[in-house]
């Protein structure tokens, strides 16, 4: 008996699957990252535009902290997908992601707060803060904008969001940072120990 089964059962994984493998399409015929991000960005709003595809296992908030779900990482680590859950008051600190991303909120809201390094070097807002709403999409990179702080945009219940990043995410070393610009090393992991099975055909 397939060991993942039970994860994946009730919950159709078809669209996760059709997008992975367009995904891998568009890493292969093009390595500009403003390619990536405009097509890309098509790609996940049209995953996120239905919330019928992603297992319950990888939507379970924490009380403690939000959560990191992959979802599935390519071969060749070019890009990852990732599930976030968050839950009510929950937040990340001001961090970087020295890769490009993408984020869609796939259920709830997100609040996004961008910053960049004044000149004295402390980090500083830049803009005002976003409310991203389900169904919307926004990128990220070291070369538009790649420090952020993100929270739960609902105060009564959990968001959910996909992202897709270029690299596996979990593996790379980033930062969060202080008010005066002090960064402190990091490397995520993951929430979970198993994947969903996008790839069953058999039912």
């Amino acid at each position: 008996m397939n060991a993942y089964r039970p994860i994946t059962a009730a919950i159709d994984t078809a669209p996760l699957r059709d997008f992975v493998t367009r995904f891998a399409d568009l890493i292969d015929r093009s390595r500009h990252q403003h390619e990536i991000l405009a097509t890309g960005s098509a790609l996940l709003g049209q995953l996120i535009a239905r919330d019928d595809w992603l297992p319950e296992a990888f939507a379970v908030p924490n009380p403690e902290r939000y959560q990191q779900y992959l979802l599935h990482c390519d071969s060749r680590e070019r890009f990852s997908v990732v599930s976030f859950v968050w839950g009510p008051g929950q937040a990340t600190p001001v961090h970087d992601h020295r890769v490009w991303g993408l984020v869609g909120v796939l259920r709830g809201a997100e609040r996004v707060q961008r910053y960049r390094r004044s000149e004295d070097g402390t980090i500083v807002a830049a803009g005002d803060e976003v409310l991203l709403e389900a169904g919307k999409v926004e990128a990220v990179g070291p070369d538009i904008g790649d420090i952020h702080r993100v929270a739960n945009g609902r105060e009564d219940g959990p968001s959910v969001s996909i992202h897709v990043y270029g690299g596996n995410i979990g593996a790379v070393e980033r930062a969060t940072y202080a008010a005066d610009g002090t960064p402190k090393r990091f490397i995520s992991g993951y929430a979970n120990g198993v994947l969903p099975n996008i790839w069953d055909r058999s039912e």
